[in-house]
């Protein structure tokens, strides 16, 4: 029945102050005011309507995307966005595209590894988007483990330029958004090679298309993967394969800021920790944690409304059913979801700050809080998206098992199946998940151990820890001491994973 609004009683009902708490869910009075704005401008605008997203082919899919990317630009310059609300307009949007990758990983990487003169000269470019950038690191062969990637940049002293190769199909880079069809430039990790000497991974920013004709530079073959699981979900984003036969770019497109190699080939690390190379990451785990948190108000969202306007059972004298929600098995399943939908938000505000406050330190040159930056970044990263996915995953079975939402819950405009499959995508984005069990934070505070798939040390466990180990005269630097058979499974995970880290 349009215009009757189902769910007035219980709003009704409410014992809190409603706008209050968008205030508090929005992080700012500020933060609201503009996700208020451009939530409406987006909304409003038929330029960015979603409806028939489901209906669409792949081909048709990115066709739309790139459409309602040059739009959604068109209307930031337009409109005079600022960084802020032109951020908050994409995410409205609501679409996986290139931007994503530009915005969110390629600019970030320029200006925390390149030096103020790489940053004067691409960063002006990529901002007027007259380049359009993605970040080529994972590769067909290793994800988690990034020292061990095998694309190689390795110097010519005689022509003052890096050579880049992929020299096996595993070094092939593979899934970076953006790649497949539209980026002009990448960063590109590779394993730096100076006079037959190796130095680890450093990043490099290579030119892939022309920028008069688009075509493929030559050395350089690059494609798109195709298929990705879900109707809309990554079908959106033009995930591409990457492979290099000895292209050569100039010295000075190597990221410097952490180390450099000086035209007569003499390597140069430069007194800015290493970890700096994997600060893009943080930003992208920080981010992708917020996403997460988004993903799963949606869907608790849906669940919770659907549960408050279906009705089941319980009929007395022929008068109306009784609500689902009113159910207590239906409430013991749903709101733990709805509490942890708050719970995941404000992680996600809270690594905002703190990547924010790294990013400070970092202009001023401490980078005393990076290594704990990216131990919570990679451990919430991994647990709020696959808590996510699972979480989802409840919310769909708490519509379709309890509610009867069965004939709704799988067709594609119930946005249910994108939803849970843009989800899975985060949680196996990036790394295999299974590697971020490892957080280590100082040797002189208490070690927090986060994992994935229902497996989570909880913080409170390691104080309790901590605390046995200095009520037994131990001191925390000690720990590492104890007998084996004193230690429970999680202890020795840790003693494991601070070993694994000396060595490393």
């Amino acid at each position: 029945m349009e215009g009757v609004d189902h769910l007035a009683h219980e709003r009704n009902k409410s014992e809190f102050d409603v706008d209050a708490m968008k205030v508090v869910w929005a992080g700012s009075p500020h933060a609201f005011d503009v996700c208020d704005r451009i939530s409406k401008l987006v909304a409003s605008d038929p330029g960015f309507r979603k409806d028939n997203r489901s209906t669409l082919s792949r081909k048709e899919l990115f066709k739309n995307t790139l459409r309602k990317a040059a739009y959604a630009w068109k209307t930031i310059v337009d409109l005079h966005l600022s960084e802020e609300e032109a951020a908050k307009l994409r995410f409205y949007v609501d679409e996986p595209a290139f931007t994503d990758l530009h915005w969110g990983m390629f600019i970030p990487a320029i200006k925390g590894q390149g030096t103020e003169e790489q940053q004067q000269k691409w960063l002006p470019l990529a901002y007027k988007m007259q380049i359009i950038g993605c970040y080529a690191q994972t590769e067909l062969g290793h994800g988690s483990n990034v020292q061990g990637l095998e694309t190689t940049a390795t110097f010519d002293p005689q022509t003052d330029e890096f050579i880049i190769h992929s020299p096996t199909l595993t070094s092939s880079k593979w899934w970076p958004g953006g790649l497949g069809k539209v980026a002009t430039h990448a960063i590109v990790y590779a394993r730096l090679i100076v006079g037959g000497r190796e130095h680890g991974v450093n990043g490099f920013i290579v030119q892939l298309r022309s920028l008069e004709d688009h075509s493929p530079l030559p050395g350089i073959t690059v494609g798109d993967i195709g298929m990705k699981f879900g109707n809309g979900a990554y079908n959106t984003m033009d995930n591409g394969v990457l492979r290099f036969d000895h292209v050569r770019i100039p010295r000075n497109q190597m990221l410097m800021r952490v180390s450099q190699v000086t035209c007569e080939g003499k390597y140069e690390q430069s007194d800015v920790p290493r970890q700096l190379v994997y600060g893009t990451m943080v930003y992208v785990r920080q981010t992708i944690v917020a996403d997460a948190s988004c993903a799963l108000s949606r869907a608790v969202c849906i669940a919770t409304r659907y549960s408050a306007v279906r009705r089941q059972f319980g009929s007395q004298n022929g008068g109306p059913e009784t609500q689902v929600i009113d159910y207590k098995t239906q409430q013991s399943r749903l709101f733990p979801l709805l509490a942890s939908a708050y719970a995941f938000r404000f992680i996600g505000e809270w690594l905002k700050w703190l990547y924010a406050d790294v990013t400070q330190r970092l202009q001023a040159n401490d980078f005393s809080t990076l290594p704990e930056a990216h131990a919570c970044t990679a451990g919430l990263k991994s647990l709020t998206t696959t808590a996510t996915a699972v979480t989802i995953t409840e919310s769909i079975n708490l519509e379709t098992m309890l509610c009867g939402l069965a004939i709704f819950g799988g067709v594609p405009v119930s946005t249910r199946p994108d939803t849970g499959a843009g989800s899975v995508q985060d949680s196996l984005e990036e790394e295999e998940t299974w590697t971020k069990i490892i957080v280590v934070v100082g040797a002189d505070r208490f070690v927090v151990v986060v994992g994935a798939d229902r497996f989570v040390v909880v913080v409170e466990h390691m104080v309790a820890f901590e605390e046995r180990i200095i009520a037994g005269g131990r001191s925390p630097s000690e720990k590492e001491s104890l007998p084996v058979e004193d230690k429970s499974l999680e202890e020795r995970l840790v003693e494991f994973h601070c070993q694994h880290l000396r060595r490393g």
